[in-house]
């Protein structure tokens, strides 16, 4: 595992990298492939490795200063975010783990795009389950991978903001960062 810790606009930036066995069938059975399993706007490696399912969850910490790998590719995605680059985070490769509703929703979170903003309900329908408002709410609940999997998008169906778990403050900026560039 790697991980470092960004400054940003909006207070520290972790990201967590591991090696974990590529699931996506282009691969070889036993090869590892690096992803991002956790990011957020902490300093607090170990509450981001609490977020990650436990089957996906490393062990070992390596504290990067110097990020090479898929690590560096991610902290490059978070400046070129804040640089303006709002798609950077999107085509960085993140894995996490959970049932297939949730693991699907997440899939679909990745492709709301910056400067869109949908309410739980839009996101429902988006998964093919427009009755499961209640269960995308969960989606981005336990997002592990916020930035990478753009959680702050999804708004309550009265079109508030609701929760996140980095603070309103912080889903405001981000909301009107990409506001201002779309």
């Amino acid at each position: 595992m790697k991980t470092t810790t960004l400054t940003t606009p909006d207070g520290p930036f972790s990201v967590v990298v591991a090696a974990v066995p590529a699931v996506d069938g282009g691969h070889p059975a036993g090869e590892t492939r690096e992803q991002v399993l956790a990011a957020g706007w902490t300093d607090n490696v170990d509450a981001l490795l609490a977020l990650v399912h436990p089957t996906l969850r490393p062990s070992g910490d390596v504290r990067d200063t110097h990020p090479t790998g898929l690590l560096a590719e991610a902290a490059d995605a978070v400046r070129a975010y804040y640089d303006g680059d709002h798609g950077a985070p999107g085509r960085v490769p993140v894995l996490q783990a959970s049932g297939p509703y949730r693991t699907h929703a997440w899939d679909v979170l990745r492709e709301v795009k910056a400067g869109e903003r949908l309410t739980y309900s839009e996101y429902a329908a988006r998964t093919g389950r427009p009755a499961a408002v209640r269960a995308a709410a969960g989606a981005c609940a336990m997002n592990a991978a916020a930035l990478f999997v753009p959680c702050h998008r999804i708004l309550r169906t009265d079109g508030t903001l609701g929760g996140f778990r980095y603070g309103l403050p912080v889903k405001e900026s981000l909301l009107a960062r990409e506001a201002i560039a779309g």
